[in-house]
């Protein structure tokens, strides 16, 4: 979301003000919304025809580089909650019009029930759930992509156990640096460890007053701090990434214009764009 209470075309066109060539599908559900209909939503329906999401794009000169599914996969399924079905209907729109990935994560429990797991019951829930979507993932030759998003996948060790237990081609990483940092874990070590899992890069940085914050707290949306400002590292972290032959679409989660903008001069500088 760049601009509050306003239309996916409308973030869109900001996007492409500023000078971005490419951009992801983020925020997303099934069925209707009535926000959409009058005009002050940015959601894409999971239910639209996926060529007149593209179609949005293109008119742009814009390319869709992703299509977010963040789901719950540790609490119970529910009609409420986007999971299974919802990743489903994402790998479906992407496969229709030649996205390659659709990009996920593990989420926070919310319920008791999910919250009390175990992480052996935490990792066979998320391998169940994601069971289904990468069998549809592998027939309709698109990648989920899991990315550090809370208890289990903010550890490399853990993330490994949950790639081996899914057992799939179709599943790889969309490296988080500030969900993954926040969460304790360590970028470099997921790069060193995993780095031929990683198709896809979600950049953030984050500032001094978060490290206390450290493994208590998984997955930020947005940060307000631009690119090297913060004390993630991102230089060497993009320096790894092209040492272990990454050479994928990133995106930046970070908000207000002039973080922003200065975050993109910043992998400008580096070699990223």
């Amino acid at each position: 979301m760049i601009n509050p209470f306003s239309t996916l075309e409308n973030q869109l066109d900001q996007i492409k003000k500023w000078g971005f060539s490419c951009g992801d599908l983020t925020d997303n559900s099934d069925g209707a919304c009535l926000g959409v209909e009058y005009g002050f939503t940015a959601l894409a329906s999971l239910d639209a025809n996926p060529f007149d999401i593209k179609r949005m794009f293109e008119e742009r000169r814009l390319e869709l580089s992703s299509i977010c599914g963040h789901a719950n996969l540790l609490d119970p399924a529910a009609p409420s909650r986007y999971g299974t079905a919802q990743l489903i209907k994402a790998v479906k729109m992407a496969g229709a019009i030649g996205v390659r990935h659709v990009i996920t994560a593990e989420g926070e429990p919310k319920t008791p029930f999910g919250k009390s797991l175990t992480t052996s019951e935490a990792i066979f829930s998320i391998a169940e759930k994601l069971y289904e979507p990468l069998k549809f993932a592998e027939d309709y030759g698109v990648k989920i992509l899991l990315e550090p998003h809370g208890h289990i996948t903010d550890s490399v060790k853990l993330m490994e156990e949950v790639l081996a237990r899914c057992n799939s081609a179709s599943l790889g990483i969309n490296l988080d640096t500030g969900n993954l940092w926040l969460g304790g874990g360590e970028p470099l070590e997921m790069i060193a460890k995993l780095g031929s899992k990683i198709e896809h890069v979600h950049w953030k940085d984050l500032p001094q007053e978060m490290v206390g914050k450290r493994g208590t707290q998984f997955g930020c949306g947005m940060s307000l701090t631009a690119l090297g400002d913060g004390v993630i590292g991102i230089e060497n972290i993009y320096y790894a990434l092209v040492k272990s032959g990454f050479d994928g679409y990133s995106t930046l989660e970070i908000a207000g214009e002039e973080a922003v903008l200065k975050s993109f001069e910043f992998l400008k500088k580096l070699g990223a764009i």
